[in-house]
């Protein structure tokens, strides 16, 4: 086992906590990758001569650091591909690294959903259990040319080998998150788009708070609305300049969702992701002589001020509104 797959388990809202943990992972190996929100890859082979212990041994080393460091636990998964370590994760606990059996990948995998692989999402799911083909074992033993005609000719040729145990991924350092994210769940399926609309400020207006602490503006704006059904519609869009700026952020969340036509919808959440970060010195902006973005801006200081000094919910998203 080479690769270790590691979650967080991270407060709802503390991303900002992500950096410095991967900085813990960064203390054994310079090979990490960053999966926002909350984990990350690292890959330990130098770790492994190096220290002269197992990548198992040294997931619980990163397990105690993170809880005396951090006050953070996590879970872990170990493999000798990312791929691999990923599904891993998906058996593991806290306390316990899942570590896929040496020399009994196929075993391994074989009872799993086609779901548990990474990159599979519900329509390929979905389209592969119509057909029967509803475990990893089953995709395996499949004939090749069935995978391709349901699924396509790469897609069905990646997903058989994936489902052998074939991992060809490799662990790419990005450092830090490139994204946030947060969501407005309804205590119950909610039809006013009145109430939809001011969980989008509540939402956008955190989103910002949080780009802001760490100095990052985004690019684009992606928004993820979830039905009573279970089912859900995603839209981006590509902000006009880079921001952390509340109220540009709450006017691009608008805009997507009006563009929906939603029509009497039962909607379950809400979630914002800003995404394509990058420091803010390095962001350029447009000049405004708008007045009241002037002060809206002049607001968010003080607020920025307020929650730095006093904590996160010294002002409550949505309150900026007022």
């Amino acid at each position: 086992m080479t690769i270790l797959c590691v979650r967080f388990q991270l407060p709802p809202a503390h991303e900002a906590a992500l950096p410095g943990l991967l900085g813990l992972l960064e203390d054994f190996t310079p090979v990490v990758q960053a999966l926002p929100p909350d984990a990350a890859l690292a890959d330990l082979r130098g770790a492994e001569r190096y220290f002269g212990r197992d990548a198992v041994e040294l997931a619980s080393v990163i397990r105690v650091r993170a809880l005396a460091h951090h006050g953070v636990d996590c879970t872990i998964g170990a493999g000798p591909g990312p791929m691999l370590a990923r599904v891993a994760l998906g058996e593991a606990r806290p306390g316990v690294t899942c570590a896929v059996p040496e020399g009994a990948v196929t075993e391994f995998l074989a009872d799993k959903p086609v779901a548990a692989l990474p990159g599979v999402g519900a329509a390929t799911a979905r389209t592969l259990c119509e057909y029967g083909l509803d475990t990893l074992g089953l995709v395996a033993a499949a004939p090749l040319s069935t995978l391709q005609r349901l699924i396509g000719a790469k897609a069905g040729r990646e997903l058989r080998e994936k489902a052998s145990g074939i991992d060809r991924g490799r662990v790419v350092p990005d450092g830090v998150s490139r994204s946030l994210a947060t969501e407005r769940p309804f205590t119950r399926d909610e039809l006013d788009p009145d109430r939809h609309r001011r969980a989008l400020l509540s939402a956008a207006e955190e989103l910002g708070a949080r780009l802001r602490a760490l100095d990052k503006v985004c690019r684009t704006l992606t928004l993820t609305v979830r039905y009573a059904d279970r089912s859900s519609t995603t839209r981006s869009r590509t902000l006009k300049e880079p921001t952390a700026h509340s109220a540009a952020l709450t006017r691009a969340a608008y805009g997507m969702y009006e563009a929906l036509g939603l029509q009497r919808a039962r909607v379950r959440a809400l979630a914002l992701r800003a995404e394509g970060l990058d420091p803010a010195e390095q962001a350029s902006y447009q000049l405004t002589f708008d007045p009241l973005d002037e002060k809206a801006r002049r607001i968010e200081e003080v607020a920025d001020r307020a929650r730095a000094k006093f904590g996160p919910h010294a002002v409550m998203p949505g309150s900026l509104a007022a």
